[in-house]
C-alpha cells in the first residue's frame, strides 16, 4: 500500500521506528519524511541505521532535539505529535488498546485530522477496532477507493521494470551498471532525467 501511495505523489510521514514505520519508509520510493525521537547525530534504533542514513541522503529527517539527546519515553510521545501535525491524513495500521498509536489518534482527533485504519478480525488490533466502533476512524478496504475518497487521481501503475527501478531514484552509476542501454534510451525518450548524479522519473 505504501508504495502505491508514494507513486501517487503522497509523502509518507512516520517515526523511523522498527516494524510498520520502517516498512512505510522503505516502500516510499524516497518520498518520505522521518521524525525521530532523539537528536540527529544519533541514529536510533540501531537496527534501522541504514534506513535512516538513506532517508538522510535522499529524503528528509527531522528532530526538535539538540545534539547528544537520546530517546526517552516522553520524546516518543512528542515525536508522534509532530508526525500527526505534519500529516494531512493519519493511517493507523494496527494498535492495541494501550499502544502509543492511540495517543497519535488522540492528537489527530484534537487537530481534526482524518484517521484511517486497516480492518482486522475481532480480537485483533483492538485499538483500531475501537476507533472504528466509536466512529473516530474509517477503514481502508481498497486502495483505489481510498485514493478516490481523498481526492487523488490514481496514476497508472508502472509496469516497466526499468521505470519501476528508477522510481527509487538510483544513482546514475548504479543504473548504468544494471541497465546500460536503457539509461540512454529512456533519457532520449524523455522518460527519465539525470540530476546531481541521480536518476528521476520525468
Amino acid at each position: 500500500m505504501t508504495q502505491e501511495l508514494s507513486l501517487n505523489n503522497i509523502t509518507i510521514v512516520s517515526g523511523a521506528a522498527m516494524g510498520v514505520d520502517a516498512i512505510a519508509h522503505s516502500a516510499s520510493n524516497n518520498n518520505t519524511i522521518a521524525v525521530v525521537a532523539n537528536s540527529l547525530d544519533i541514529r536510533y534504533p540501531a537496527v534501522n541505521k541504514n534506513l535512516i542514513q538513506k532517508i538522510e541522503q535522499n529524503s528528509l529527517i527531522l528532530s526538535t532535539y539538540e545534539a547528544t539527546t537520546k530517546a526517552r519515553a516522553y520524546t516518543f510521545v512528542h515525536r508522534n505529535e509532530i508526525v500527526v501535525a505534519l500529516a494531512d491524513i493519519v493511517i493507523i495500521t494496527q494498535a492495541d488498546l494501550n499502544s502509543g498509536s492511540l495517543t497519535s489518534a488522540k492528537y489527530a482527533l484534537n487537530m481534526n485530522k482524518p484517521i484511517y485504519v486497516l480492518p482486522h478480525r475481532i480480537g485483533d488490533s483492538e485499538g483500531t477496532n475501537e476507533l472504528l466502533k466509536n466512529g473516530d476512524a474509517k477503514a481502508i478496504y481498497n486502495i483505489d477507493e481510498f485514493l478516490q475518497e481523498i481526492g487523488i487521481n490514481k496514476k497508472e501503475i508502472i509496469k516497466d521494470e526499468f521505470l519501476q527501478y528508477c522510481s527509487s531514484n538510483p544513482t546514475y552509476d548504479e543504473a548504468i551498471l544494471k541497465y546500460t542501454s536503457k539509461v540512454f534510451e529512456y533519457e532520449l525518450l524523455g522518460k527519465i532525467e539525470i540530476k546531481d548524479g541521480k536518476i528521476y522519473l520525468s
